[in-house]
């Protein structure tokens, strides 16, 4: 009895020097977000206000690339201003991605944790996806080791551990691919014999929280399908001498050479990686000693299953079935970025490392103690020696701007005189602003403008165009392109982003009343159109109804979880975990 206190005192010291260590990270990683504004980088747009649209909510001629995600930083901007929301997203997905990791390793070595917190918030899956701005696979990526713990608890037979799943789901949940990463650590981790009610609440609530998404691709008017030229524009990228396959081992390969750190291209990269895979091969011994019988092998599967759908369109033969799925089968564009999947691949490969590295330092110990030391920190640092040049914001390639004060003034005009739709020329997806330093981001205008804000959907990668799946653009893009007027295209407003107004033809404003003539931006009024309000057809009303539907189910987890007290018993058991791994 007189070592619980003690065992108490070490879980209070080890987990306040774990988030201390993961916020030093977080810090180093994030820092140009100590200044003010907002980061605005490919795929990652955060506005002051971003308004309640049915556009946002329920995509009708677009697919659901940001179901549910866009409703909940539109909930969110209504009570914070956008730039805390983007600050509490990144700055929460790096810190507790470094926290979860850490947590999941079945060790009591303080050390061992801390070499899985830095490795797991300092890997190239991170850094490019941070660099792309696809921030919504950030929050997965830091849901994903909280899930598998509660995935493991549930398996165990403990109690509350069902809302715990739910709750690390839903964060997933939030973008499609996040939700069927979920959905697919649940369904594998899940099942126990004899405890099949358990699981299939589980399992049932996590197809619940993916509900909006998918029910949002059921009603949309986009063809289901996707243009297969994405499949070789998208497919993994070789960042160095030993190509794509091994850019993925190492957990990087983005098809983007713009979101790549350029530590990535270095020589001796894939000697590090070998090294790591090296390390993971001897800790995945440890691993299935200590977690629970066959759930190592179960998240071996996940982490193969990953890794099988990022080398999609890049392992030889793949390619041809690839792009015929996506033309032919309604979803399939979700695998055309396979590299995004290989979350559970890292997530493997991190722990495996950490246990690795505490089998090695174990046996060095027997000869010096002091030595064993230097070799656990060399280890825990090595992801960082590799690739530098993610600290500070990708060596300063995150750095906030604030918005040209003609962003507000015509997103009040549009307020004032609402109903129609708005076009945005030139005929364009992502803008490179002098304004944001010349770096290329998607178009605010449809998270900023209180309207219906028609973008250009094809999206070029080299000298490739990937045809979007939007019919109204298609149908616009052509009336441009034969040099008919905007005002025949049936949009009330068009606004014209002066930065590359030279290569919009004056005919094309022809018949439009200037509303706003400023140096950043411009708005037309099409008198031909009157307002007309967005009816809200039967369909999005379905997507309305899934998202209630998840919501209530984290609320429902919720209570569940913190309805016994907020806080009692987690020391308990997370004493009981550790004496459990110890015996």
């Amino acid at each position: 009895m007189g070592d619980r206190p003690a065992a108490r005192a070490r879980v209070v010291r080890d987990r306040l020097l774990l988030y201390a260590v993961a916020a030093v990270v977080t810090a180093i990683v994030l820092a140009p977000l100590a200044a003010p504004g907002y980061v605005l980088r490919y795929d990652m747009v955060f506005v002051p206000r971003q308004p309640l649209t049915w556009d946002l909510v329920a995509p009708a001629q677009g697919l659901p690339r940001a179901v549910p995600m866009d409703a909940v930083v539109s909930v969110l901007t209504q009570l914070v201003p956008g730039w805390v929301v983007q600050r509490i997203a990144l700055g929460g997905a790096v810190l507790l991605a470094a926290v979860g990791a850490a947590r999941l390793v079945p060790t009591e070595r303080i050390g061992v944790r801390l070499l899985a917190a830095v490795g797991y918030a300092w890997t190239p899956y991170l850094a490019e996806r941070l660099l792309i701005g696809q921030w919504g696979l950030l929050v997965c990526y830091a849901a994903l080791p909280w899930l598998v713990r509660a995935g493991l608890e549930l398996r165990a037979g403990r109690a509350g551990a069902v809302p715990r799943v739910l709750l690390a789901a839903a964060p997933a949940a939030i973008t499609p691919t996040g939700g069927l990463i979920a959905f697919g650590v649940v369904s594998l981790l899940a099942p126990q014999r004899g405890r099949w009610r358990g699981s299939t609440i589980a399992v049932a609530g996590v197809a619940l929280l993916n509900a909006p998404w998918v029910t949002a691709a059921l009603v949309t008017d986009a063809g289901g399908a996707s243009d297969p030229a994405g499949v070789a524009a998208f497919a993994a990228r070789g960042e160095n001498w030993a190509g794509p396959l091994a850019a993925l081992a190492g957990t990087g390969g983005i098809w983007s050479a713009q979101a790549t750190p350029a530590s990535r291209a270095l020589p001796l990269v894939p000697l590090v990686t070998l090294a790591l895979l090296a390390l993971a091969g001897a800790g995945f011994g440890l691993l299935r000693r200590r977690m629970p019988p066959g759930v190592s092998a179960r998240l071996l599967v996940l982490a193969g299953a990953g890794f099988l759908l990022a080398a999609l369109g890049t392992a030889p033969g793949t390619a041809d079935v690839l792009r015929w799925a996506v033309a032919e089968l309604p979803g399939a564009g979700l695998l055309r970025d396979g590299q995004k999947f290989l979350a559970p691949y890292a997530l493997l490969l991190v722990v495996c490392v950490a246990l690795g590295a505490e089998r090695l330092v174990t046996r060095v110990e027997r000869m010096n103690r002091d030595v064993a030391g230097v070799v656990l920190g060399g280890v825990l640092l090595l992801p960082v020696a590799a690739m530098p040049d993610l600290a500070f914001g990708g060596a300063g390639r995150l750095w906030p701007v604030s918005y040209p004060a003609d962003w507000p003034v015509v997103a009040g005009r549009l307020a004032a005189d609402p109903g129609g739709e708005v076009l945005a020329l030139p005929l364009s997806g992502y803008r490179a602003y002098p304004w944001n330093g010349g770096r290329t981001v998607l178009d605010p205008a449809p998270r900023y403008l209180p309207a219906t804000v028609l973008i250009d959907d094809t999206l070029r990668v080299g000298d490739v165009a990937v045809i979007g799946e939007n019919p109204r653009l298609q149908e616009i893009r052509q009336l441009i392109g034969a040099g008919r007027p905007a005002a025949e295209t049936g949009v009330r407003w068009v606004l014209v982003q002066q930065h590359r107004a030279d290569q919009v033809d004056p005919a094309t404003l022809a018949g439009l009343e200037p509303v706003h003539q400023g140096a950043v931006l411009a708005l037309y009024r099409n008198p031909a159109v009157s307002p007309s309000p967005v009816l809200a057809a039967p369909a999005r009303w379905a997507v309305v109804v899934a998202l209630a539907v998840a919501v209530v189910v984290v609320i429902a987890a919720l209570f569940r979880r913190y309805a016994g007290g907020l806080l009692r018993g987690n020391l308990r058991s997370e004493v009981q975990t550790l004496e459990d791994w110890h015996a």
